[in-house]
C-alpha cells in the first residue's frame, strides 16, 4: 500500500477547514491549523507535501507565512496553494511572484480543489522519483557518491554539534581487474552486487549508511561509532564477503575478498571532511599493501 501524501490546511475559518478536509481526506493525510504561527510550527514538524494557505488571516496573513516558509531551508520547497476569496488579478500576481504554486478560490468547487491539489502532488512525486534516481547507483541500488557526500555533510555537522564519534570505512574488492578478466564483466557486476548485498545485510542500524564510491570501491559511514565499534563492523563485513559464494555463468561458485581502511572522528579532532575521507583511503592502501583481505586503521 502506497503511503499517502500529506497536506497542511491553514485557514482561520473552521467551516473552510472542515470543507477542504472533507474533500481531500480520502486521498491524503490531512493536518489543519487556524493561524499563521501554528502553520509555521506544523510545517516544520510535519513537513507536508502540500500546504493550502489562506491569504486573509488575523495577526499573520498568508503572504507573511509564505515568506517565512520560503526563507527556511526545511520548508522552502513545499508547494503552497493559496486559498482565497480575493478575486483581484493583482493579488494573484503578488501571490505567484511571492512563490505560491497555485490558487484555489472560494467558494470551493470540489472538482477544482481535487484537480489543483492533484496537479501539485504529481509534480512533487515526480521530482522525488527523479531525485531518488540521481542519488542511487543503478547497478547495485545502493546510494551513489553524490548521495554519500550529502549524508556525510549532515553527519559531520551532527557529530560536531552533539560531540559524538563518527567512523568511516573505505572498502575495495581485491584484485577486481583480474576477477573481471577471468570471469567477464557481467560476472564482475555480479560481484559488485554481492558486496552491496553484504553491506545491506550487515549494517543493522538505520543510521548506518553504505554507498558505492566508484568502480569497485564502496564506503560506509557509521555515526556515533568509536574506533572499536567500527573495527568490529569492518571485520564482520570482511568475513561475510570472504564466505559469500557468487554463482557464475558456468554454474560454478566464485568468491571475492575485500580490503578495508578505517578512520574515526572524535570531538575536538582537527581537519576537514576531505581529510577524514582521505585518511580512510590511506588506511585502505595499507590494507592492500600488507596482503589484502584485511582491515587497517588510519594511524
Amino acid at each position: 500500500m502506497n503511503k499517502k501524501n500529506s497536506i497542511l490546511i491553514v485557514d482561520d475559518d473552521t467551516s473552510n477547514l472542515m470543507e477542504l478536509t472533507h474533500i481531500l481526506k480520502d486521498e491524503y493525510k490531512i493536518h489543519a491549523v487556524k493561524n499563521g504561527v501554528s502553520a509555521l510550527e506544523k510545517a516544520n514538524e510535519y513537513l507536508p507535501d502540500i500546504i493550502l494557505l489562506d491569504i486573509v488571516m488575523p495577526d499573520m496573513n498568508g503572504y507573511e507565512v509564505l515568506a517565512q516558509l520560503k526563507s527556511s531551508g526545511l520548508t522552502r520547497n513545499i508547494p503552497v496553494i493559496f486559498i482565497t476569496g480575493v478575486t483581484e488579478s493583482n493579488d494573484e500576481i503578488k501571490g505567484l511572484a511571492s512563490g505560491a504554486s497555485d490558487y484555489i478560490r472560494k467558494p470551493f468547487n470540489e472538482t477544482i480543489v481535487r484537480l489543483r491539489v492533484l496537479h501539485q502532488v504529481q509534480i512533487i512525486n515526480q521530482m522525488r522519483k527523479i531525485e531518488q534516481l540521481s542519488m542511487s547507483d543503478q547497478l547495485t541500488s545502493l546510494p551513489n557518491r553524490r548521495s554519500f557526500e550529502k549524508r556525510m555533510n549532515e553527519e559531520w555537522s551532527r557529530a560536531s554539534r552533539d560531540k559524538t564519534p563518527l567512523s568511516i570505512l573505505m572498502i575495495d574488492i581485491d584484485r577486481f581487474k583480474k576477477y573481471n578478466d577471468t570471469y567477464g564483466h557481467q560476472q564482475g557486476d555480479a560481484a559488485l552486487c554481492a558486496l552491496a548485498e553484504v553491506l545491506t545485510s550487515t549494517l543493522k542500524r538505520s543510521i548506518d549508511f553504505a554507498a558505492r564510491w566508484g568502480g569497485e570501491e564502496f564506503i560506509v559511514l557509521l555515526p556515533n561509532t568509536d574506533i572499536n565499534g567500527a573495527s568490529d563492523v569492518a571485520q564482520q563485513i570482511r568475513e561475510c564477503v570472504q564466505n559469500k559464494e557468487i554463482l557464475n555463468n558456468n554454474k560454478m561458485m566464485t568468491k571475492i575478498t575485500v580490503s578495508i581502511g578505517i578512520n574515526n572522528y572524535s570531538y575536538g579532532s582537527s581537519g576537514t571532511i576531505e581529510d577524514f575521507i582521505q585518511k580512510a583511503d590511506v588506511a585502505l592502501y595499507d590494507a592492500k599493501n600488507s596482503g589484502r583481505n584485511r582491515v587497517c586503521l588510519y594511524k
